[in-house]
């Protein structure tokens, strides 16, 4: 039997473990010494240490969720819990305890910081409304309306209240915009002079705008004909018999450079359908190699198919990832095998499995014959203890001999 200040392994090989509670089953260990048993679960409880030493920092220097926080708090209390490790384990559930209530008072930290940022946004969209209210009434037209569009922008920016503020003060703040633009179009409806100036930008916007239909430099020209757009939008409305005339044109010549660049893009796409096909047409071929019986075949195979795979050029973009996928799963299966392939021929761990599997088959053997020497003299008490603790062996038996069986034997 050997033992250190946490747990202790009896002569049956049941390793145990020291709490405030008494003594707890970690476990059996038949595969070497005792003092190798009490090492192993020992690392065991080391790696406990760690991860609530990880949680620990992470609960103290990143926005860990509290709700994220407490599960993996959970998680740990549960491992804690089976008493699958040496060590103190009353320590750690006391620094469990310890961060879940640093947590919850982080917790309610970020429930008071988010009632206060709801608070200053109210003050802020109640700033707007008063200042947008104000603007409403002003006739320096250029300025008062870039105020009002910055305006918006910093409203956005701004964290929504609860929905009946919100719509309250977003009903006066759209008032007051509506109230200045009707003023503001008022006033501009009077300026004939202005309709002037937009009717000379619009026959400018006209002219390059049908100078740049021919074009087949895709990308610069469509930007330019957004930028046309905007310019066209900002220069305002012509005098009435002449609008209309100058739309036609402007959107006409634009109809005929998309019209162009349709064409080619149908011409690319169709290109891109076939070499989705001849793709598809790769990946079943590579699919046809599984399941792997001859991994050197397989392997060249699959490069042979992958050369090919590689010279095809590109395919839609949407449909990229699901042949993409069926490939990659092909490779991770030939990637598998060979990992499986190593195993089988790893003497090193053939030869643990093997001698393990040889211990708890003595194991077993001695069990059963001390059962029926016991059930001979009568003992059926220490018979059906014996038969218990066979069950655990057996299970164990089974386990060893299903890995021994990945190596082949």
């Amino acid at each position: 039997m050997s033992s250190d200040p946490w747990g202790r392994v009896d002569e049956t090989g049941t390793v145990y473990v020291r709490t405030a509670d008494g003594e707890k089953v970690v476990g059996s260990w038949q595969a070497g010494s005792p003092d190798e048993a009490l090492a192993y679960f020992e690392r065991k409880y080391e790696g406990l240490v760690v991860e609530i030493g990880l949680l620990e920092r992470r609960v103290r220097t990143t926005d860990l969720a509290a709700k994220d926080a407490l599960a993996a708090v959970e998680h740990l209390r549960e491992q804690i819990d089976a008493h699958h490790a040496v060590g103190d384990l009353d320590a750690l559930r006391a620094r469990l305890d310890k961060l879940t209530e640093t947590v919850e008072s982080r917790r309610e930290e970020r429930k008071a910081q988010r009632a206060k940022q709801s608070e200053e946004a109210r003050k802020s969209k109640e700033a707007l409304v008063t200042e947008a209210e104000e603007l409403a009434q002003s006739e320096q037209w250029r300025a008062a309306g870039e105020r009002l569009r910055a305006l918006v922008d910093t409203w956005k920016g701004l964290p929504r209240l609860d929905r009946k503020s919100d719509d309250e003060l977003w009903h006066r703040f759209s008032h007051a915009r509506s109230a200045f633009s009707k003023r503001r179009k008022a006033h501009f409806a009077q300026l004939d002079s202005q309709r002037e100036d937009a009717r000379k930008v619009k026959e400018r916007l006209v002219a390059e705008a049908e100078s740049l239909s021919g074009s087949t430099d895709w990308g610069p020209t469509a930007a330019r004909y957004r930028e046309l757009m905007t310019e066209w939008k900002a220069a305002g409305r012509a005098q009435r018999e002449h609008e209309d005339e100058l739309w036609n044109r402007f959107r006409g010549a634009q109809d005929v450079f998309f019209a162009a660049r349709s064409s080619v893009f149908a011409e690319r796409d169709a290109e891109q359908a076939e070499n989705l096909k001849l793709k598809e047409e790769l990946a079943g071929e590579a699919e046809k190699l599984l399941p792997v019986t001859d991994l050197k075949a397989a392997r060249a195979a699959f490069r042979s198919i992958n050369e090919r795979w590689e010279a095809i050029g590109h395919v839609p973009r949407d449909a990229r990832p699901k042949v993409e996928s069926r490939m990659h799963a092909v490779e991770r299966a030939i990637q598998e095998a060979e990992e499986a392939e190593w195993r089988r021929t790893n003497p090193e761990a053939r030869a643990r499995a093997a001698g393990l599997t040889g211990q708890l088959q003595a194991a077993v053997d001695k069990l059963r014959g001390q059962i029926e020497q016991a059930r001979a003299q009568g003992n059926t008490a220490r018979a059906e203890k014996l038969e218990r603790e066979l069950e655990g062996r057996q299970a164990l038996l089974d386990q060893a001999l299903k890995g021994l069986q990945e190596f082949g034997g």
